[in-house]
């Protein structure tokens, strides 16, 4: 049948009243339903998003809403996201780890298609009309962080026990990565409930994952007394706290490494941060334990690369063994009868 002609104009009028055009509607389950604009959507997609992802992505979140606010979700066109990427990567500031700018580029598109995977999820608009998926993200270059080595590390810890306002603190975080290979967030969320100081295991939830990692005795000790000195009591309460008893925050990382770039000017020159610790650690493990005994270090719980890396396995006593070896420590779970120190200046408190 048909639509009458007068019916249609009208329509068309009512809609042109309301400043609503026929492609911001569209069907839901058969109901016909208004396109929300960007700006009316942004809430809903940051409250269903974690932590991380707000991190990471709000403040593109933010760019896109102040761009194209008022459009509804399918008038933005491909175009107009790469264009805010390559104004993104134009911008970018230049820090001494940048890569002119393209991993701005590349949040941006990850941002825009974290947005509109919400979209669709919720019905929206369709897989296929995501701008956001018709947009490449820039190749990701090799990374420029490598293993340190014993003299480099113990460099770096000389500078964080000897300068500085809390070395305590700072020798005490720099040991806590190096030995369990953490992230920053890993250490950052570290609670009372989460030091097992009889195994000489550390609960680190990063990246989605929860873990226990062991830690050498000595340390997961130090990592108690520095919880309860500095007002840890509930076993909610972070570990990592200044000496005023709040918990620290990301910032006392870079305040650290600021420092020790100072004094140091490899370091600084070469952008050396919290995650070389890792890097390090996981590289000794891996040259002295294997491929598996490294990813189960590092927490990988993911299968890139070959379906063989589903029987390439290691379990906590492994990396027990693993971390008694470099820290010259017994450990309750390792299974060796001799340990052998790699780093001994880098590993005790």
């Amino acid at each position: 049948m048909s639509a009458d002609s007068a019916a249609v104009a009208a329509a068309r009028q009512v809609l042109a009243h309301l400043g609503v055009t026929l492609a911001d509607l569209q069907y839901n389950a058969g109901v016909l339903v208004s396109v929300p604009t960007v700006a009316e959507y942004l809430p809903r997609v940051i409250a269903a998003a974690g932590p991380g992802a707000r991190r990471t992505y709000g403040t593109y979140w933010e760019r896109m809403a102040a761009a194209w606010g008022d459009w509804p979700l399918n008038r933005v066109a491909a175009s107009d996201i790469e264009a805010m990427k390559q104004q993104m990567v134009a911008t970018a500031r230049s820090r001494r780890n940048s890569r002119n700018g393209r991993h701005a580029g590349e949040h941006v598109i990850a941002a825009a298609r974290a947005f509109y995977s919400r979209a669709v999820a919720d019905g929206l608009i369709d897989a296929s009309a995501s701008p956001a998926h018709r947009v490449a993200k820039p190749r990701r270059l090799p990374s420029t962080r490598r293993a340190l080595t014993p003299h480099e590390l113990e460099e770096i810890n000389m500078v964080a026990r000897t300068s500085g306002n809390d070395v305590i603190l700072d020798a005490l975080l720099l040991r806590l990565h190096t030995e369990s290979a953490c992230r920053r967030g890993g250490g950052l969320a570290l609670r009372l409930v989460d030091l097992d100081r009889p195994s000489g295991l550390v609960r680190l939830a990063e990246k989605g994952t929860v873990r226990w990692q062991p830690v050498s005795l000595d340390l997961a000790e130090h990592l108690y007394e520095h919880a309860r000195v500095r007002g840890a009591v509930q076993p909610t309460d972070r570990l990592l706290r200044y000496r005023n008893g709040l918990p620290i925050s990301s910032r006392r990382y870079d305040h650290v490494w600021k420092r020790i770039g100072e004094r140091l000017p490899w370091v600084a020159a070469q952008g050396i941060s919290t995650h070389w610790l890792r890097h390090t650690t996981l590289t000794w493990v891996e040259r002295h334990f294997g491929y598996g005994v490294a990813r189960a270090y590092a927490g990988h719980t993911d299968s890139p690369g070959s379906s063989t890396t589903t029987y390439i396995k290691a379990d906590l006593h492994a990396v027990a063994d693993a971390l008694s070896a470099m820290t010259g420590q017994p450990h309750p779970l390792a299974t060796m009868e001799e340990t052998r120190a790699a780093w001994p200046t880098a590993t005790r408190h």
